[in-house]
């Protein structure tokens, strides 16, 4: 073999390495890692859904509750909130890069992140980008997280990203176990997101 070759497949197999750790899950409580892994093959190709629900949402300063509606198809999400924290209609759309937030009697106002854009028009923040995954029951594959999982083999409880997440019900759609009512701590707040209707699927199929 030549040198190149072996010089070329050397830096794959570190990079390939560094890419497992960045992304490493620390596992624990009852459930079976393969059957978690089985779980997670399911449910990550799920890149579309329509979520229907309430989220209540507690701060410092203040609390109070919204309905929630979420679109989401592969990136592109739209997000919508009715009456949270006494601040009329809520709709937050687009990609990570590329975000418009249009607050009722307020204005319409854009950034990059989502994250920010919601921090300096709300004063309170949402972790959009690891939502994408948190609400399917799953870690954001960006960073390294901690996962406790059921009796079942579901994830229970994550610590990701200095935000902490309690799963405290499932519900089963076409087969597949998705989160039900979940609990979430961080950045100052205090999130429970109860699901009353999912409907997910694998865009184009």
């Amino acid at each position: 073999m030549r040198l190149s070759s072996v010089f070329l497949l050397s830096l794959l197999f570190v990079l390939n390495g560094c890419s497992q750790f960045a992304t490493k899950e620390h596992l624990s409580g009852n459930g079976k890692a393969d059957s978690w892994q089985t779980h997670k093959q399911q449910v990550a190709p799920l890149d579309a859904w329509q979520i229907s629900g309430k989220l209540g949402i507690r701060s410092e300063r203040e609390s109070g509750s919204a309905v929630l509606f979420w679109l989401q198809r592969q990136d592109y999400f739209d997000i919508r909130l009715s009456g949270p924290l006494g601040q009329g209609s809520t709709r937050l759309t687009g990609r990570q890069g590329a975000v418009t937030l249009d607050i009722a009697n307020r204005g319409t106002y854009q950034a990059q992140s989502a994250e920010d854009l919601m921090q300096q028009q709300l004063g309170w923040s949402l972790p959009v980008k690891n939502l994408l995954w948190w609400v399917r029951g799953l870690p954001s594959p960006h960073s390294k997280s901690r996962v406790q999982l059921d009796n079942n083999s579901l994830l229970a409880q994550l610590e990701q990203d200095q935000w902490q997440i309690e799963y405290l019900s499932y519900r089963t759609e076409n087969g597949i176990r998705l989160p039900e009512r979940i609990k979430l701590s961080g950045a100052g707040l205090n999130i429970t997101l109860v699901v009353k209707e999912w409907q997910a699927r694998q865009l184009g199929q």
